[in-house]
């Protein structure tokens, strides 16, 4: 399943990042790609305060991942942008996914294009620039928490910052 939300500014993309950090469930890995500065981090600093975390939401392009656990759920944020192929895969980002050496959160990975190995369910969120503002395209498995998607997607329909948008 999928729908395409014009993100006007950046506070729009930042609130869609919100709404999603207010509902998605743990074990939630989320794949972003889009071009530099299309509002990749901005969204995933919108989805942090969704969670109820406090702490500022750097990107992580030198450390490559930041971990978040003071929210609803953690929030495990990485950065592949200087990584290729084996040295992206190397990061073993499974153990995130799988939740079985860390305590299950929400997956962030941007440039998750750079990986060779996914995870079985992922939700995927593309960022490009549309004249003004920015196109986002998410999608999710058809059989994904069906009941929470038909939710956040009425949310977003009827969002006062979205609701001409979706």
């Amino acid at each position: 399943m999928a729908i395409s939300i014009q993100l006007p500014h950046l506070r729009a993309t930042h609130h869609l990042g919100w709404l999603m950090g207010q509902r998605l469930p743990q074990g939630t890995v989320l794949l972003l790609s889009g071009p530099l500065g299309s509002g990749k981090t901005s969204f995933t600093q919108g989805l942090g305060a969704g969670l109820g975390i406090e702490q500022t939401i750097d990107s992580p392009t030198f450390t490559l991942i930041n971990e978040y656990l003071t929210g609803r759920v953690p929030l495990y944020h990485v950065d592949l942008y200087r990584l290729e192929g084996a040295a992206a895969d190397s990061l073993y980002l499974e153990t995130y996914w799988d939740g079985e050496e860390v305590e299950p959160g929400i997956l962030v990975i941007e440039w998750a294009e750079r990986l060779n190995y996914l995870p079985e369910q992922p939700i995927r969120l593309n960022l490009t620039y549309a004249g003004v503002g920015r196109q986002a395209a998410l999608s999710w498995p058809a059989d994904w928490h069906s009941e929470e998607w038909s939710k956040l997607r009425k949310v977003l329909k009827s969002d006062e910052i979205l609701v001409n948008e979706v």
